[in-house]
């Protein structure tokens, strides 16, 4: 079952561009970024209700409680990354937008990974995940110029 995590995840990024568009040119139309966002929100809000209503998995069952307090901030991280969507992509482009943000989250998880914060399992950053990245930087670059 778990050979169906990398297509979702190949998926997931796929929806990374097509998102942006989607909510640039919302923007565009109401000259309204922010509102384009929250458009965006209620949409997800609506799909991931649906989803927890089928699954089962509406309730919180009384956990809440015993979650770290950082873990609330998801929310937070996803309307920073959902408002920079039609205030950075449409005036940068798709291309290097993409390659900003795809690069930044794998930086950034390198070094999560090496010290296995927010939950994740520790994986060191070994020479060749650093020499990805750094190869990653490159590719931003190359696409931002060209």
């Amino acid at each position: 079952m778990q050979f169906l995590l990398f297509p979702f995840a190949i998926l997931a990024g796929l929806m990374n561009p097509l998102q942006a568009g989607c909510v640039a040119t919302l923007s565009k139309a109401l000259g309204r970024p922010v509102m384009a966002t929250f458009l965006s929100v209620v949409g997800t809000l609506i799909l991931t209700l649906l989803g927890s209503l089928v699954l089962g998995q509406f309730s919180l069952g009384g956990k809440a409680a015993a979650v770290p307090w950082w873990s609330w901030l998801g929310g937070v991280a996803g309307a920073i990354i959902l408002i920079s969507q039609p205030v950075v992509a449409q005036k940068i482009g798709a291309g290097p937008y993409v390659a900003m943000t795809v690069t930044t989250a794998t930086v950034a998880s390198i070094f999560i990974d090496n010290y296995g914060w927010l939950g994740f399992q520790q994986h060191a950053a070994s020479i060749w995940r650093i020499l990805g990245a750094a190869l990653m930087i490159g590719g931003v670059a190359l696409v931002a110029i060209f």
